[in-house]
């Protein structure tokens, strides 16, 4: 099932330094994954139509770059082929068109008693893990009823309170023409100064639209604050963010068009992509991606700095009031499965949510060289705050 050639592109990440795998697990024990070769039907595989014989039907909205819906445009027909009872509706949301009103609706239902607004699974970052739990929207998982919730590193789970599944990883990392640039930046300072050296081949995207440009400017807000600061939600701490900010609004004129924020995660990709500048920060799986794909030219590496810029997984939350329930837990269980998480790797060059102790043997010798532990931020709702005053203060300027 694991392709050669994504196991070869999935092993030049071991040049991203200790930037990658969190949520993934110890490389444990040699397993093949037979242990769970029944566990993607551990949740029952009961028939689940309804009374009148037709298969239930829930309505799944997520939102990411075009990476991520062809990735459930491929797995949500393996679970359908397998549970015939069931159908999912996909509802993809492109990222940088704003995947909040999501939220917002199923927030409002609650408010309204009208249930979870017809939303019955949700993907998206940690910062609305958090916020749905003070809003409690979130139906707590339970691994009694998805049974492969077991594949999940017990760490990983306790960090959102049972409330999310963390079903994929990825990191942001350096994209950079190795023609133009031969010794990337190994810190956040020899970047800011390779910066300042080439004016104008350096883009980050708005950060409001995109994961990318956002950890770009979140981990420069942070570069010189505690450690401890990065999972702190308190908004004592916006205080601390003037030197960051500064030093934006000072990188302005030496950024692309002196100043010009592309859109999206793949705005900055295509400038990549066209030569019209030598460094970006991008998602790795993007960027791994369209190296394979030959959208990047050949001549694209990646690398990343020390310490990592912020990624971490994508989640998974169930609206506590969806009657949809069971069907979601056949599907959360099957997305857990080692067979559903190759598709992670192979599709998306992401790296998996369960413990790669129990993913298929050649998908966890591909990981066995790579460095674990990139950085998780957990700031809940100020990276809101942090995208307003990029607006004001640096896109503005």
């Amino acid at each position: 099932m694991f392709r050669t050639k994504s196991a070869l592109t999935i092993m030049t990440l071991t040049t991203l330094s200790a930037a990658l795998l969190a949520g993934c697990g110890s490389n444990g024990a040699a397993n093949n994954g037979a242990s769970n070769g029944g566990a993607a039907n551990a949740g029952g595989n009961a028939a689940q139509t309804d009374a009148s014989g037709k298969p239930v039907e829930f309505n799944f909205y997520f939102t990411g770059s075009e990476n991520v819906k062809n990735l459930w445009d491929t797995i949500v027909p393996m679970f359908e082929k397998d549970h015939p009872g069931i159908k999912v509706n996909e509802v993809y949301i492109p990222s940088g068109t704003g995947a909040q009103p999501t939220y917002d609706r199923i927030l409002a239902a609650k408010k309204a008693g009208k249930g979870s607004g017809g939303i019955d699974l949700y993907e998206d970052g940690l910062s609305n893990v958090t916020q749905g739990q003070k809003d409690d929207l979130w139906d707590a998982l339970d691994p009694a009823k998805i049974a492969n919730l077991s594949n999940v590193e017990a760490a990983t789970m306790t960090d959102v309170a049972n409330m999310a599944v963390p079903y994929r990883s990825s990191a942001v990392v350096l994209a950079y023409n190795s023609d133009k640039v031969k010794t990337p930046p190994k810190t956040l300072d020899e970047l800011f100064a390779w910066i300042k050296a080439n004016p104008e081949r350096f883009a980050y995207n708005d950060p409001s639209t995109g994961g990318a440009g956002s950890s770009f400017v979140t981990t420069t807000l942070y570069d010189k604050l505690p450690e401890d600061a990065i999972h702190n939600d308190d908004p004592s701490v916006e205080q601390q963010w003037d030197t960051g900010f500064q030093t934006l609004k000072d990188l302005g004129k030496y950024v692309y068009g002196k100043g010009i924020y592309p859109k999206k995660n793949q705005g900055t990709l295509d400038l990549l992509i066209s030569g019209e500048v030598d460094m970006i920060p991008a998602w790795s799986d993007m960027a791994l991606e369209q190296i394979e794909n030959g959208q990047l030219p050949d001549t694209t590496k990646i690398s990343q700095i020390t310490p990592g810029f912020n990624g971490g997984p994508t989640y998974l939350m169930v609206p506590k009031l969806s009657d949809k329930k069971d069907a979601v837990n056949e599907f959360l269980n099957f997305v857990l499965s080692p067979e559903a998480q190759s598709v992670v790797v192979t599709k998306m060059h992401g790296f998996p949510g369960i413990k790669l102790s129990d993913m298929p043997q050649d998908i966890q010798d591909s990981f066995k060289d790579v460095a674990e532990g990139f950085r998780t931020f957990n700031i809940g709702d100020l990276g809101n705050e942090i995208n307003k005053r990029w607006q004001s203060e640096v896109a503005a300027q």
